[in-house]
């Protein structure tokens, strides 16, 4: 199983891809916590080149208050991380985590069955993106 799921995106610009994920996160209940421009960053930080790149903390706060009751180490998996790059080739591609793909792994089926939960929305989210 892929750690994520990933869909390229044509006929969009960088920044009306950023909107319209956003919007979508929105209908399934999810918010922006944190936003992290990586080529901006990187300039900044060690003068390093790097295509665009964001990574947007996503986070459904029901989801979360029942993730973090079944288990309070989780935190260490949250917000879910949302990714739009423009590749070298320069297409666009949206990522996100599967959260199924770890949360399987811990062995706790209270948890299994929520990131199951989660990861419906998020592919959602991918599938209202043309």
């Amino acid at each position: 199983m892929d750690y994520f799921i990933a869909k390229k995106i044509k006929n969009e610009t960088f920044e009306s891809l950023d909107q319209k994920v956003r919007d979508e996160l929105k209908k399934e209940g999810f918010g922006v916590l944190t936003e992290i421009d990586v080529q901006k960053t990187l300039k900044e930080k060690i003068n390093a080149d790097f295509h665009k790149y964001k990574i947007l903390g996503a986070c459904n706060p029901a989801f979360a208050y029942r993730a973090l009751t079944a288990d309070d180490k989780i935190g260490s998996f949250l917000p879910c991380n949302v990714v739009i790059q423009e590749t070298n080739e320069g297409e666009l591609e949206l990522m996100i985590f599967d959260p199924a793909s770890t949360m399987m792994a811990m062995g706790n089926p209270e948890l299994a069955d929520l990131s199951g939960e989660v990861r419906e929305k998020l592919i959602r989210v991918m599938e209202n993106i043309d």
